[in-house]
């Protein structure tokens, strides 16, 4: 039943640090993420620390039967999961979308 889970989530982390590692060496980023997007090689290190977070949360949900291990594993793969996030959010462009300020 664990495979259910396991495979789709890596393969989503595959995918995440494929577009990490061409963000990092050629500085692409999908197109849906090249308007807010900044600095895209840190927009790439924040999707290779995601896509390591998520295989790490993986390994110790599905081997690592010791439930202390797993518990402490686990919660150091949430926060690398939100470091990844944090970079990402720190590579795009402040205040969205909009085209310009209300204040004169």
């Amino acid at each position: 039943m664990k495979l259910y889970l396991v495979i789709p989530v890596v393969l989503v982390a595959l995918l995440f640090a494929a577009s990490g590692a061409a963000g990092i060496t050629r500085g692409w980023v999908l197109p849906t993420n090249r308007r807010p997007v900044r600095r895209p090689r840190l927009y790439g290190w924040g999707q290779l620390v995601a896509a390591f977070a998520l295989c790490w949360q993986m390994v110790f949900f599905s081997v690592i039967s010791d439930i202390d291990i797993r518990q402490w594993r686990t919660l150091f793969g949430s926060a690398l999961l939100l470091t990844g996030l944090i970079l990402m959010g720190m590579s795009q462009r402040p205040g969205g979308n909009r085209q310009g300020s209300a204040t004169p």
